[in-house]
């Protein structure tokens, strides 16, 4: 699933400008949120906390509170740059061998929850970087959950459209389809199971004897006190393998962020249990390519993007895992040395016909023994899942915090009580032994959801980010070119029209994949299709303004002015604002 095509509210805007601080996310909710955190005095995390948690009930078809929400954020005092992974890991009791046997075979619903991270991830982020309570942060979350949240035309499109799926589920049809029909634009969502759950941790977090021990008490309660208890349950209720010492022995990752250089600028994403080092590695790829040179938009030009795209999916397909299980040798990967590597194997005039043969990454990892890869992927077709959101924070400073919050709830049946879904993202690992990124207990799915920031000489300049499952690091590949190649500005950059390559698998459960299918937004010159087509690529339109390109929010910074100015994507609800 992806959102309901509409027409843009706008064509181009100026980006929105401020010296203090700036926030752009996925729902504008979710940015007044931010805004009024920074207002009181909170920093970038602070605000960043609190748009994340408004988009978990803004945005109840794109994220959770029971989801993932990958984060990657820099404080400028220390220099510091940092992932929190906001994914889950399975169940401990969680086989491949078990699904099968219970005829999962479809990778949906309770049988692929994994731990619910993105509670953790926002508390972990607020506890190490923020300066608020819990309760601060949660305030405006708990408001729009409880007065309820006004049904926008992409929310009630998207229940609409899966409303026999939430109809399937009790504790879901109450919430969603609670009027025996799914809401309509300008009608109130009210979900006052989610308000009461986030009322329980901010009571939880009262009377602690300072902010880090209350956070931990927010922790203990989803984690190892009644809301864990309620999760474990209705989980064994339904089949599923979630445990309470599952639940208890759960905590996200602080980890380095990876990077790489890209014209004079450091770009960073998150690591290989995501898609994120797929934008490094095309980067790499692209750099040796005199690409401001080239006519934007044109068929030369895209076709490289397409085909540097393609590069990295194929490592990634076969290399990319959770580090905590598979040996992914990442130096090698993000070596220029094996970007060359690629350059010498991409034509210029024809497109791979599908995916290519991963490279030897080995050869240029130190020491490095090759591993075993993933079985080249057959043409397979399947239903696009639902998608995501994002929010980014960024003050005059220099500190940013970058985040990809997902799971909607069409994926998993919503606890009952708690109105909230426990993440289904295992739908996202392989049943193929083979495959780097295999179910296996306490391991995590590899996750589509990749943050970005972009730093020079060690100052951030431009945090950015996108929903749009695998097209994500298409759609911010093509975003920072815009930027970094052509001097567009940020709104210039995110309102270009984008293309997307599906010549790979998908990350989703049953993993489809089109061997040369690119599919390009119809505002994409006639001749450039025309070319892109001459080259082998099996070109498909896109309407214009297709939401499935993508919602790119971005903020870039001037650090010679302190001047910020933010962008939003009118392809969905995106908003930024400024001060």
């Amino acid at each position: 699933m992806m959102p309901v095509e509409f027409a843009p509210f706008s064509t181009y805007r100026p980006p929105v400008l401020g010296t203090r601080c700036m926030v752009a996310s996925g729902h504008y909710l979710a940015s007044a949120a931010a805004a009024r955190m920074l207002d009181r005095g909170g920093n970038v995390v602070d605000a960043g906390v609190a748009a994340g948690l408004c988009i978990n009930v803004v945005q109840p078809d794109m994220t959770n509170l029971g989801g993932v929400a990958p984060i990657i954020l820099h404080q400028a005092r220390t220099g510091e740059t940092v992932t929190i992974s906001g994914l889950g890991w399975w169940p401990r009791a969680a086989t491949i061998e078990d699904l099968r046997r219970r005829e999962a075979t479809t990778f949906r619903g309770i049988l692929t929850s994994v731990m619910p991270a993105a509670l953790d991830a926002w508390v972990e982020a607020l506890d190490r970087y923020g300066t608020m309570a819990f309760a601060d942060v949660a305030a405006p979350a708990i408001e729009l959950a409880e007065r309820g949240v006004p049904v926008n035309r992409h929310l009630a499109a998207n229940i609409v459209e899966h409303a026999p799926q939430i109809a399937a589920w009790p504790s879901s049809r109450e919430i969603f389809l609670g009027r025996g029909r799914p809401p309509r634009v300008g009608e109130r969502l009210v979900q006052a199971d989610l308000a009461r759950t986030l009322h329980r941790l901010v009571d939880a977090e009262r009377g602690a004897p300072g902010r880090h021990e209350g956070l931990e008490r927010v922790r203990d309660l989803f984690y190892r006190g009644d809301v864990a208890r309620a999760m474990a349950a209705f989980s064994q209720a339904q089949g599923g393998f979630v445990t309470t010492a599952d639940l208890a022995g759960f905590r996200v990752r602080r980890e380095p962020a990876y990077s790489t250089t890209y014209r004079g600028h450091e770009v960073y994403a998150c690591g290989p249990w995501c898609q994120g080092p797929v934008v490094l590695e095309a980067l790499n790829v692209l750099e040796g390519y005199d690409i401001a040179s080239m006519p934007r938009n044109s068929a030369p030009v895209l076709h490289l993007v397409v085909e540097a795209l393609k590069a990295a999916f194929a490592d990634r397909h076969a290399y990319y895992g959770d580090p905590e299980f598979v040996r992914v040798p990442m130096k090698g990967l993000l070596s220029k040395a094996y970007a060359a590597d690629w350059r010498a194997r991409i034509d210029a005039d024809a497109a791979a016909p599908g995916l290519p043969e991963a490279g030897d990454a080995w050869r240029h990892e130190a020491g490095g023994i090759e591993a075993g890869r993933a079985p080249h992927p057959v043409p397979v077709r399947g239903p696009a899942p639902p998608d995501t959101s994002y929010v980014c924070v960024m003050d005059a400073d220099g500190n940013a915090f970058s985040a990809t919050p997902s799971d909607p709830v069409f994926g998993a049946p919503v606890v009952p009580g708690l109105g909230l879904i426990i993440s289904p993202r295992g739908s996202q690992s392989w049943d193929d032994v083979r495959h780097p990124s295999c179910l296996a207990p306490g391991k995590r799915p590899r996750l589509t959801p990749n943050p970005g920031l972009v730093l020079r000489d060690g100052h951030v300049v431009m945090a950015y980010g996108t929903p749009g499952l695998d097209v994500q690091p298409q759609a911010m590949v093509q975003f920072l070119l815009n930027v970094l190649d052509y001097g567009l500005d940020v709104q210039q950059a995110i309102e270009a029209p984008r293309l997307a390559t599906y010549s790979f698998p998908l990350s989703s459960h049953p993993h489809a994949y089109e061997p040369g299918k690119l599919c390009v937004e119809g505002r994409v010159p006639a001749d450039a299709v025309h070319g892109l087509a001459r080259r082998g690529h099996r070109v498909t339109g896109w309407p214009e303004w297709t939401p499935q390109a993508g919602s790119v929010c971005g903020i870039v910074r001037d650090p010679a002015e302190g001047v910020l100015a933010g962008g939003a994507d009118p392809r969905r609800l995106s908003y930024a604002i400024g001060w």
